[in-house]
């Protein structure tokens, strides 16, 4: 097929990067699903449209993969969505979202408790506590959501012996807390799927960061990919020549002159995207480590504003990053479902330091300020 464009799956990385190179948290990927996208030769005989992108996708893609995207809608030829058994045309221009199959790792069921906020027989949605890393990966095979919902669903998930893994749909850095949905079967997940890619989900965080805004509101657009020099951090390609195409809405929600309470709206879902965007316009997250944000970098000299600003970091040992909001068409029902988790209590009670201190701050400490570049 000399004519034929096939793209890379959506949600791989730019650079090749072995399992070693990284840990659990950075080593989370986009959101869980692959898109494929070709224009068929010229040539091309008239076949079934399942048979073809099997061949075609490589990868191992199973045809049941094929047939339950086109099942869910996922599969538009000419931008018309078609079933497995239509038949190729030469020059069709075709378009699929495959769900990421769970993976193939050994996933040992642990009774640990997890926060559900709601729960069917085809989703469930949960609270995550920051410190919990989503799926067993390098250096944190158990102690996961996943482990924890293998347990919760351990009737469910047994299929000939084998312990399945929970479908997963996104995720969420390890040190951040907030809300995240999980697919209990493979219609739900291809479903939900295509939602993702389409955009058609609602998901807002709440994010405290250092430095004060112009603007009442503003979209970050920059490529993001693996950072050259540091593999384990993810890094802005604002000329577009590497990385993966990322917007972040964001508008402020409250200001307390040296931070800021802000609210981000995910148009895309890289690795890190609110984290590193935020790094890129000089507004780090309070306390992450990873961008910068776990030193002082706005504020006085005095020796009491530091201190301060040390109790902060105390009362919140992380990035300060809440998935506030979740919204999405249920697979099934076609309700609109939404649900808000409030801010984790590290969190508020560090918000409220903020805002006394905004109050009670002297006029004398206004006066000789720090203002770190990032």
């Amino acid at each position: 097929m000399d004519e034929q464009k096939l793209l890379e799956p959506e949600n791989q990385d730019s650079f090749d990067i072995s399992q070693e190179e990284f840990n659990s948290e950075s080593e989370q990927n986009d959101e869980m699903y692959e898109h494929f996208s070709m224009t068929v030769d010229k040539g091309q005989s008239l076949v079934r449209i399942d048979k073809f992108l099997t061949a075609h996708i490589g990868g191992n893609i199973s045809r049941n993969r094929i047939r339950q995207a086109a099942q869910a809608g996922n599969i538009l030829v000419n931008g018309v969505p078609r079933i497995q058994n239509y038949r190729i045309k030469p020059f069709d221009k075709i378009s699929i979202v495959l769900a990421t199959p769970p993976k193939e790792i050994d996933i040992v069921p642990e009774n640990i408790p997890i926060d559900i906020v709601y729960e069917d027989n085809d989703l469930i949605v949960v609270n995550k506590k920051a410190g919990m890393v989503v799926h067993p990966a390098h250096s944190n095979y158990t102690g996961t959501l996943v482990n924890a919902l293998c347990y919760h669903w351990r009737d469910i998930l047994v299929h000939d012996d084998v312990v399945e893994s929970p479908r997963l749909l996104h995720r969420i850095d390890k040190e951040t807390s907030g809300l995240l949905m999980v697919a209990k079967t493979e219609e739900a997940q291809a479903k939900l799927a295509a939602d993702f890619f389409n955009h058609t989900i609602h998901r807002r965080y709440w994010a405290l960061v250092w430095g004060d805004f112009v603007e009442d509101e503003g979209t970050i657009v920059g490529n993001i990919g693996r950072n050259p020099k540091d593999r384990k951090s993810m890094y802005v390609f604002p000329d577009g020549e590497h990385g993966k195409h990322a917007v972040t809405h964001w508008k402020v929600l409250e200001r307390f002159g040296y931070v800021t309470l802000i609210e981000c709206r995910l148009e895309t879902g890289r690795t890190h995207q609110i984290r590193v965007h935020l790094q890129y316009i000089k507004h780090p997250l309070f306390n992450d480590p990873t961008y910068g944000g776990n030193r002082i970098l706005k504020g006085t000299t005095f020796t009491k504003y530091k201190q301060f600003v040390q109790n902060c970091f105390s009362a919140l040992p992380r990035q300060a990053l809440h998935a506030k909001s979740l919204g999405f068409i249920h697979p099934t029902t076609q309700q609109n479902m939404l649900f808000e988790s409030p801010l984790p209590e590290d969190m508020q009670t560090v918000v409220e330091k903020w805002r006394n201190y905004c109050k009670y701050k002297t006029l004398e400490e206004e006066i000789v300020e720090i203002d770190e570049s990032v």
